[in-house]
């Protein structure tokens, strides 16, 4: 599992976790890491391709699955969600392809979605997300890419790109859709966290 992970983040970010490691040897950190593929509440909630909770510095996770549903809300291919700790930073990752969601009645659909999160000692979180081919009820949606692009749908809303952040970390939404008292959905969430003392 840990390999994986790593390749996926590639050597020079290895190299560069363990050079900052050594400048921060003998400090006190914390993390918090966590990924997932797709969260839904309605009548319960279900989650997809779930890393759970980073233990450490030294942690690995992760989750896939080659299809994933949930009935009568959505499906959706390649589902994989990462986290992993380094001495000095966190990085977390989560995507699926070929998703097809009805909430509420409103069909959305999108090619690709991924989340990204990175947490470095002494920086901002960076947080990012990527949706292709986005439609609402086929209709094509331009993504800004802008953090928390709100699109309004019957009885609620699609949020595009959610940042939220914490004390503790940010955490990245790339789809997130609400309808008041009928669903809630999230779609490609990735979390990180780095605090040093």
């Amino acid at each position: 599992m840990r390999q994986r992970a790593l390749d996926r983040f590639g050597v020079g970010a290895i190299v560069f976790a363990g050079a900052l490691a050594w400048a921060a040897a003998g400090a006190a950190q914390t993390v918090t890491g966590q990924a997932r593929a797709v969260q839904a509440t309605g009548l319960g909630t279900t989650t997809l391709a779930d890393t759970g909770t980073l233990g450490g510095t030294s942690d690995a996770r992760d989750a896939t699955l080659t299809i994933g549903s949930v009935p009568s809300v959505l499906s959706g291919e390649a589902l994989r969600a990462v986290t992993v700790g380094w001495p000095d930073q966190v990085a977390s990752e989560a995507s699926l392809a070929n998703l097809t969601m009805t909430v509420g009645g409103t069909g959305i659909s999108a090619g690709v979605v991924l989340a990204r999160a990175l947490a470095v000692a002494n920086t901002p979180v960076t947080a990012s997300s990527t949706v292709g081919e986005l439609a609402i009820n086929g209709i094509p949606i331009t993504v800004t890419g802008s953090a928390n692009q709100v699109i309004s749908i019957p009885g609620g809303w699609l949020i595009i790109n959610e940042q939220i952040v914490s004390a503790s970390g940010t955490t990245v939404n790339a789809l997130h859709a609400t309808v008041f008292g009928v669903a809630d959905v999230v779609i490609a969430s990735a979390t990180a966290g780095f605090s040093s003392f």
